[in-house]
Order: C-alpha cells, then sequence, then structure tokens
C-alpha cells in the first residue's frame, strides 16, 4: 500500500500528457539512445524519463527486442541516472489545429517560437495519417503561380506536384523560397525549417519572409541544435499542417528546407538503435522513410491541394548523393540551383539546362512550350561553345542556335534575373518568354 500511495504521489509531478499506466526502468543511454526494459509500447509512443532533479525528459518509442525497448529524446539529456523510471502511454497528445496556426512560428513539438500565446485550434492535427488511396488524388493539370519568372515560364508547377530544389550552400535557396512565399497565388503557405542554423531561421522569418509573407504563412522550426527525433518531428508536423489545410479545400505551397537533413536525421536514429549502415551510412529505412513523407503532399478529389517544394543539399555540388539520387526518383521533377551561374551574379541561380519538370508539357500551352524548347537550345548552344566565344574563336554563322543565344544574350540575362522584392506573375512570365523567342526563326 505505501509503494501504491509513493507511486501516486511521483506520479502527480509528471507532466500533464504522460500516463504511468504504463513503466519501466532506463538500462542503457549509448549518444542520443536510450534504453529500457519493461516498457511495453509501440512506436512513436510518448514517455518521460525522470532526472535526478525529478524532472523529466520527453522521449518517443523508436524501437524494441524483446523486452528491450529503445528511445529517442526530444530534448537535452542532462541529469539522467541508471535505473530511472520511465513512464509513458501509449497514445500521445495531438496539438489542436485551426487557422489560427497562420501567421506563426511554431517548434517541431508545436508550441509556439514567436513568444506569442498558443493557438487554441479547432480540431485535432494528425500527425500521422493513412497513405492516400492513389486512385482518390485528382490529376494534376491546374498551373500554381509561384513568382518566379524562371519556373513559372520554364518549370511550370502544377497545383499538388512535388518537386526537388537542388543547391549546395550560398547560392541562394532560402532567398528563392523566400521570394515563392510572398509572391505565390497559393492559399496558404506552410514553410519547413528542418536542421536550419538558428540564425538562418530567425533570418529566413524576419527578413526574407518578412510580415507580409507571414501573414498568409506557418513556419514550423525545428533548428540544427535539435535532436534528430524533433527534427524528423518536424518535418512531420509541417506536412500534417499542409494536409490540414488541403482538406479545408484551399490550395497549399509547402517549402521543405531540407530534406537532406530530414533523412540526415532519421539516419541518426536508425544507426543508433541498431540498423546496419547502407548507401553511404544510410540504412535502408531512410530510402523508406523518404517516400512515405512525399507521398502526402498532392491534390485530392473533393478537396484542395499540397504543392510541394523540397530542398535537396547537395555536398559539394554532387548531384549524385544518395538521397539527391532517391529524391530525383520519387519527386515530380527538380530545379537545380547552380553556383557557377550564382558566381556570374544572376539570380536566382537556376539552371535551366538541368531542371525539369515532369508536368510541363501538360501545364504549358503549345506556344510556351515552344518558346521554353527555342530558349533552352540556345543556352545549350551557348554552353557547348562557351570556350570559343570567350576567346573569341567563335565564328558567326557557324551554328544558328549559338549566333541567336549570343544576339539574345542580354536579353537572356535579364529574362532569367529578378530581384527578390519583384513578382513575375505567371502569365506575365509567358508572355515575356514569347517576347523573347518570337522574333527569331
Amino acid at each position: 500500500m505505501n509503494l501504491t500511495r509513493h507511486l501516486h504521489a511521483r506520479a502527480s509531478r509528471l507532466p500533464e500528457q504522460v500516463s504511468p499506466l504504463v513503466t519501466g526502468r532506463l538500462e542503457r543511454v549509448v549518444g542520443l539512445a536510450l534504453q529500457a526494459r519493461g516498457l511495453h509500447l509501440p512506436l512513436e509512443a510518448t514517455c518521460a524519463v525522470e532526472t535526478h532533479a525529478e524532472s523529466w525528459v520527453e522521449a518517443e518509442v523508436v524501437g524494441f527486442s524483446d523486452d528491450r525497448t529503445f528511445l529517442m529524446p526530444t530534448g537535452p539529456l542532462s541529469g539522467l541516472q541508471p535505473a530511472a523510471r520511465v513512464a509513458g502511454r501509449r497514445l500521445g497528445r495531438a496539438p489542436r489545429i485551426g487557422a489560427d496556426w497562420l501567421g506563426r512560428v511554431m517548434g517541431a513539438d508545436a508550441s509556439p517560437l514567436d513568444g506569442r500565446p498558443p493557438p487554441r485550434g479547432e480540431a485535432p492535427l494528425v500527425l500521422s495519417p493513412p497513405p492516400l488511396n492513389p486512385l482518390q488524388r485528382q490529376r494534376i493539370d491546374t498551373p500554381l503561380d509561384v513568382g518566379v519568372r524562371a519556373i513559372n515560364a520554364l518549370l511550370t508547377l502544377g497545383r499538388g506536384q512535388r518537386v526537388g530544389l537542388f543547391a549546395g550552400s550560398g547560392v541562394g535557396k532560402s532567398t528563392l523560397l523566400g521570394m515563392m512565399t510572398r509572391h505565390t497565388t497559393a492559399d496558404v503557405t506552410v514553410v519547413g525549417l528542418i536542421g536550419e542554423r538558428g540564425r538562418e531561421v530567425r533570418d529566413f522569418v524576419t527578413d526574407t519572409l518578412g510580415p507580409e509573407g507571414l501573414e498568409r504563412a506557418c513556419v514550423i522550426a525545428a533548428p540544427a541544435d535539435a535532436s534528430p527525433l524533433a527534427r524528423m518531428n518536424g518535418a512531420r508536423l509541417a506536412t500534417a499542417v499542409a494536409e490540414y489545410f488541403r482538406d479545408q479545400g484551399r490550395d497549399v505551397l509547402l517549402l521543405m528546407d531540407s530534406l537532406t537533413r530530414y533523412a540526415q536525421a532519421a539516419r541518426e536514429i536508425g544507426l543508433a538503435v541498431g540498423e546496419p549502415p547502407a548507401t553511404r551510412g544510410y540504412p535502408p529505412s531512410v530510402f523508406a522513410r523518404l517516400p512515405a513523407l512525399v507521398e502526402r503532399a498532392g491534390a485530392v478529389q473533393g478537396r484542395g491541394s499540397i504543392t510541394a517544394l523540397y530542398t535537396v543539399l547537395t555536398e559539394g555540388d554532387d548531384l549524385q548523393d544518395p538521397v539527391a539520387d532517391a529524391a530525383r526518383a520519387i519527386l515530380d521533377g527538380h530545379i537545380v540551383l547552380s553556383r557557377r551561374i550564382a558566381e556570374q551574379g544572376r539570380f536566382p541561380a537556376v539552371d535551366v539546362e538541368a531542371s525539369v519538370s515532369r508536368l510541363f508539357t501538360t501545364l504549358a500551352s503549345p506556344e510556351q512550350r515552344e518558346g521554353a524548347r527555342r530558349l533552352r537550345r540556345w543556352l545549350a548552344a551557348w554552353q557547348r561553345n562557351r570556350d570559343l566565344i570567350a576567346v573569341g574563336a567563335y565564328q558567326a554563322g557557324a551554328d544558328p542556335d549559338t549566333d541567336a543565344a549570343l544576339a539574345h544574350q542580354a536579353a537572356i540575362d535579364a529574362f532569367l534575373s529578378q530581384r527578390v522584392e519583384a513578382a513575375a506573375p505567371l502569365g506575365e512570365a509567358c508572355e515575356a518568354l514569347l517576347r523573347l523567342t518570337g522574333d527569331d526563326e
């Protein structure tokens, strides 16, 4: 009886969301992986681990083997001690979602980061919904205006399309995302900042996004110093928020920065629980998690759409990175930002030749397709002969496409360049493309 009273007394100090009905003992701590015994809980169940100061460290079930349960903390591990009590429950407490999430900056655990009171919401947020029936998906046949001339005219995106933004460091990736957020015609924008430096999170919200962009956007931030589990949960939360607004019949633009850091967080968790490494240190589960996350975007019959852009970090500008290679296979196109173009001072540094939208032929008019084909041909010809042009060895008349590229060089640079604060609506971008390419035969 004394033991019962003691447990009830201790349970009163547990966080509200933790139930003491399921308990175990901490057995092992290696790196960020916790191992408990006697804790029979399903995957993704939430737990609390007692510290020596009688406070609690939040954790989540990420695996199990026999009587051992593997946990991953969502915060710092300070104060843990051997045989510490672990309490958990079978169902996590879902945050509540509603229109009051717009204009907010939230953490991976759905707590406010902007210093304002928590949003009240209207309904529980489903973090892990069942997969969509592929036959319930809506055909992607309606363009989405993202306000960027090079993308609107040459890589037109459709409502419900999933596209990768492939870029190395320092080539304007975050700036391009901010431009889309401010200039898009989507009803709602959801931004997931996963694994970004804290300074970059602040700069993106205050400078790149700004008050105008934040007004109809929701930002989910899980910075670089967050635990691997928090970074993964941040990506899941951002996707769930986008799904909520899609199910309200809205067209949502989901910007995830970055898919690579989501994969790296999954790798850390997989390796910590003993999963064997496969491709360049990535365990097999990573390449199962990527399509499971990406496939949640899209257009659904009778509802709205999620048009998703996932940034993919190409370390050393290596487009054959395992995550980059996997992303190209599961996405509906890719936009490549070139360091060479950025060093030339042209922003956004979109490499038109290396980029592709798999739905462009469906979304663009015949005139737009012909204009894009002609401009691509000019750019390819100029690239083939750039060395000859640079040393003055190219002879005019040797190649019609190269001649056209040289004649329109200034106009092409002006067309592909765009100031951050300037919007380029879809219709205007297509008209500019036709003016540029229509006078040359």
